[in-house]
């Protein structure tokens, strides 16, 4: 039985930084918009070139943050000073129990709660979201089993434009990026 691989898309490799910037641009000026550049090191000013905008993440943990903050006031007003919880306790004890003397709103004694809780929603935010806007837990990618790819952690630098991009037809994407100064093109093949 044989099974037959779709692209993944094409893969052009360059020697220098200087190069994958310009390719960057490029790209990044004919319209593709599923595309990535893999690089051994930091090339900075790459991810302007590539036109890549800010993420939304630090709003959402944000809102995440004051979600728990909020929490947390409702936990310790519900369970201090409510009347339901005073009831209750009057109901089991008989009397309210004032701890230390302390005024049942008493807001400075809530800061620990109110922080601990705004930290924890924050954190578990900002990194479940950060896995699911990067579209991760991925057990394979197509570009790890490409043997030229490996250099790209070593002394290589690549553009992938993706078969999935609106613009990509696989002739023309060939054509674009030889004209780009490529040194090496591929098809990735989706296994």
């Amino acid at each position: 039985m044989t099974t037959h691989a779709h692209p993944y898309g094409i893969m052009a490799e360059f020697e220098t930084p200087a190069q994958i910037m310009e390719a960057a641009k490029k790209v990044s000026a004919a319209g593709y918009r599923f595309w990535d550049c893999h690089t051994p090191f930091a090339v900075h000013g790459l991810d302007k070139a590539m036109g890549i905008k800010r993420t939304i993440l630090p709003v959402l943990v944000f809102g995440a943050g004051a979600t728990g903050a909020t929490l947390g006031i409702f936990l310790q007003a519900f369970t201090n000073a409510s009347s339901v919880s005073i009831w209750a306790l009057v109901w089991v004890t008989g009397y309210p129990f004032l701890i230390s003397g302390k005024p049942l709103m008493s807001v400075p004694s809530w800061i620990p709660v109110i922080f601990e809780l705004t930290i924890l929603l924050a954190a578990l935010s900002a990194a479940g979201l950060m896995l699911l806007l990067n579209g991760l837990p991925r057990l394979s990618h197509p570009l790890l089993s490409n043997n030229r790819f490996r250099r790209a952690s070593d002394d290589r630098f690549f553009v992938v434009i993706e078969a999935r991009d609106p613009k990509f037809l696989r002739s023309k994407t060939e054509a674009f990026l030889k004209s780009l100064g490529a040194k090496h093109i591929e098809v990735v093949e989706n296994r």
